[in-house]
C-alpha cells in the first residue's frame, strides 16, 4: 500500500492536532532509513515514526519498540544535537504531494531562537528524510544522493534543500470541475488512470475508488462516459471523503492486510475491512509484522549465504570421503597377496610382472594372479603389499573419522538453517549468529548497531486441545535452555535423526492427544516440516543428556518411543498463547 498524498493529508491534520505544542524528549535512529521522535504534549507521551524504507515509506504515531544502536548515526545525533528539547511548531503537507514538513523551534548555542525543519518524502524508493535549518541548508539526511545518482538533484549536507521537480498536475484539495473536465476531454483509456495521471495524490488503489463513485465500474474507459458527469462526481466524492476520517485496513480472501483508506472504499465491499479510531493506529498496525518480518529478511540473509555455503563445503567434502572410503576396499587383497607372496617365494622370480600362486584364503585353494613389480625381489613384492595394507587401513580408519565429523558438521549447519527459518525476532537472529561467529563459521561483527544487547529470545508456546502448555525452541540456545531447565518427568520429544526443535509438554502425565499434539509441532518445526509420516521420538527429560563439550542444541537420550505423524497445519495452531 503507498502512502499517497490524499491519505497523508489524513495524517498530516492528526498529526498536527496531536503533535504540535509537544516537546522534544528523545530521538533515536533504531535503523538506517528510520528515524524515532519521542514528543510529550498534553501529559502524554508519543513516539513519532518517520521511515524512509522504498516500499513502506510513512509517518505516524507508533507503539512498537525497537532495540536501537548503542552508537547512533550522524543523523540522529545531529538532530539530538539541534532540536531536544525544542517544540513542534508546525506539521504541514507540502503541495498537496507525498511531502511532509515537521517545524521544530528552538533555541541555538548562542541561546537566539531559531527553527529547523525535518521534511520526510514518501516517494517509494526515491523517498528520504531530510533535515534543514531556518534558510533551507540541508544539516543531513536519511538518503545522501550525489550528481551520480540524479541528475536531477543532490541531497548532500550543505546544500540547498530543493523540493522534487512538480509534475504540473492538479491539487486534490483544491479540484476545479472544469479544469478536471478538460483534461479528461483530452485523455483516453481507463479513466482510473487519467485520475491518477492528472490529479495530484492519487494512488491507483485511490483513483480506482473515484472511478467507481463516478462510474460505478472502477475499469471502466473515458470513451464510454460523460466526462463532464465524471468531473463533477469525482469533486464532489473528493470533498465528500475529506470531510472526515475513517480510517481502516482492507483485508484480502486470504484474510492477509493488502491495503489502509482513510475512508471507507466502496470499489472493496466485497472485502473484510477493520475500523481503527486513527491513521497511526491502523498503519501501525499494518505495518508492525510486514516490517519486522523484512527487517529480519534483510538481516538474515548474509547467515543464510554462510550457511549455504558450508553446508554446499560439507556435502562436497562428505562426497570425497566417501569415495575414499570405498578406495580403501582393496585392504584385504593387499594383505592377503603380502602373505601367499611371502608364502611361495620359491615359486617367484625376480623380474616377473606377475605370478599366479594358490589361494589358500579361499575355498579350494584357486589359482590367483598377482601383480608385481619388476624391479622388486620377492620379499622386498611382499613388503609392498604389506605396506599398501597399512596405509589403507591408516586409511581406511581415518576416513570412517571424517565421515562421521563432516556428517555431524552438516548435521549442525542443515539444524542452523532450519533454526534460520524459524527466526521471528531479531534477538533469536542475534543468537543464531553469535554462535556462528563462536564457531568460527561466521567473523565477528565490528558493527555497534548490532551490538546492542537484546533481551533474550524466548520459545514459542503453544496450547493443546486438552489445554496443556506445550514449549517449542526456536534456536540451539533455545533448545538447550528450553530441555535442561524442565521438570525430570515432564515429556521431551524432537523428530527422529532429523534437524528439529526441541519440545517440552509443561506438567507430569500428559494425555496421548496432547503427546499426540506436541508431536505434531515437532515435526512442524523440524525439517521434515513440508513432509508427511515424520517420525517422533519422545521420552521424559531426565533420559536427556547433553555430552560433554557438545555444541548448543545436541544430545543424547534413551528410553524414547516414536510416533510417526504428519506436521501440525496452521489452524491446529490457533491455539498458540
Amino acid at each position: 500500500m503507498p502512502l499517497d498524498g490524499f491519505t497523508l493529508s489524513f495524517l498530516a491534520d492528526e498529526l498536527k492536532e496531536k503533535l504540535v505544542g509537544g516537546r522534544v524528549d528523545k530521538i533515536t535512529q533504531p535503523e538506517r532509513d528510520e528515524i524515532d521522535i519521542m514528543i510529550r504534549n498534553n501529559g502524554s507521551n508519543m513516539t513519532l515514526l518517520l521511515s524512509s524504507t522504498a516500499d513502506c515509506a510513512r509517518a505516524h504515531i507508533t507503539q512498537v519498540k525497537k532495540m536501537n544502536p548503542l552508537e547512533p548515526p550522524m543523523l540522529c545525533m545531529l538532530m539530538r544535537k539541534h532540536i531536544t528539547g525544542g517544540r513542534v511548531a508546525g506539521i504541514r503537507q507540502v503541495d498537496s504531494d507525498r511531502i511532509l514538513e515537521i517545524a521544530i523551534d528552538h533555541y541555538d548555542e548562542l541561546g537566539e531562537h531559531t527553527t529547523k525543519f525535518i521534511i520526510c518524502e514518501f516517494m517509494g524508493r526515491h523517498s528520504n528524510i531530510i533535515f534543514t535549518d531556518v534558510n533551507g541548508r540541508i544539516i543531513d539526511s536519511a538518503r545522501h544522493v550525489n550528481e551520480n545518482m540524479s541528475s536531477v538533484r543532490e541531497v548532500l549536507p550543505g546544500l540547498r534543500y530543493e523540493k522534487p521537480p512538480a509534475h504540473g498536475k492538479m491539487p486534490f484539495d483544491a479540484l476545479d470541475e472544469q479544469a478536471l473536465k478538460a483534461a479528461l476531454d483530452n485523455s483516453s483509456g481507463m479513466l482510473r488512470s487519467a485520475i491518477s495521471r492528472e490529479i495530484s495524490g492519487m494512488s491507483l488503489q485511490t483513483a480506482s475508488e473515484l472511478a467507481f463513485r463516478a462510474a460505478g465500474n472502477e475499469d471502466a474507459r473515458i470513451e464510454e462516459i460523460s466526462t463532464a458527469a465524471a468531473a463533477a462526481s469525482i469533486v464532489r466524492e473528493l470533498n465528500g471523503m475529506r470531510s472526515g476520517v475513517d480510517a481502516g485496513i482492507v483485508y484480502n480472501t486470504d484474510n492477509k492486510p493488502i491495503d489502509i483508506n482513510p475512508a471507507v472504499y466502496m470499489s472493496r465491499a466485497y472485502l473484510r475491512r477493520r475500523h481503527f479510531g486513527t491513521l497511526s493506529e491502523a498503519l501501525d498496525e499494518y505495518y508492525r509484522e510486514r516490517d519486522l518480518s523484512e527487517r529480519i529478511k534483510q538481516k538474515s540473509a548474509a547467515i543464510h549465504r554462510v550457511l549455504k555455503n558450508n553446508i554446499e563445503r560439507c556435502e562436497k567434502k562428505l562426497a570425497l570421503q566417501n569415495e575414499a572410503l570405498l578406495g580403501a576396499k582393496n585392504l584385504d587383497d593387499y594383505r592377503r597377496f603380502g602373505e601367499l607372496i611371502t608364502a611361495s617365494q620359491g615359486m617367484i622370480k625376480k623380474g616377473q610382472k606377475q605370478c599366479e600362486l594358490p589361494d589358500y584364503y579361499s575355498d579350494g585353494i584357486p589359482m590367483v594372479i598377482i601383480p608385481l613389480d619388476v624391479k622388486l625381489s620377492p620379499s622386498q613384492n611382499a613388503q609392498r603389499y604389506f605396506k599398501l595394507y597399512q596405509k589403507a587401513r591408516s586409511a581406511q580408519t581415518l576416513a570412517a573419522e571424517q565421515v562421521q565429523k563432516t556428517s555431524e558438521e552438516l548435521s549442525y549447519l542443515e539444524g542452523q538453517m532450519e533454526n534460520l527459518r524459524k527466526c521471528v525476532e531479531e534477538s533469536e537472529l542475534s543468537e543464531l549468529r553469535s554462535e556462528l561467529e563462536k564457531y568460527g563459521y561466521m567473523n565477528a561483527t565490528h558493527n555497534r548497531r548490532s551490538t546492542k544487547q537484546l533481551p533474550p529470545s524466548t520459545p514459542m508456546r503453544f496450547t493443546s486441545p486438552d489445554g496443556n502448555t506445550i514449549l517449542v525452541g526456536k534456536n540451539n540456545l533455545q533448545n538447550d535452555k528450553l530441555t535442561f531447565t524442565a521438570e525430570a518427568n515432564e515429556v521431551w520429544l524432537h523428530a527422529k535423526d532429523i534437524p528439529g526443535s526441541h519440545v517440552i509438554i509443561v506438567g507430569e502425565g500428559p494425555s496421548d492427544s496432547t503427546i499426540l499434539f506436541a508431536a505434531r509441532l515437532a515435526a512442524k518445526y523440524s525439517k521434515a516440516g513440508a513432509g508427511s509420516n515424520v517420525p517422533i521420538d519422545y521420552t521424559l527429560r531426565k533420559y536427556v543428556k547433553k555430552p560433554s563439550g557438545a555444541k548448543p542444541g545436541f544430545v543424547i537420550y534413551t528410553h524414547q518411543r516414536t510416533l510417526y505423524v504428519d506436521p501440525a497445519e496452521d489452524r491446529q495452531l490457533r491455539g498458540e498463547a
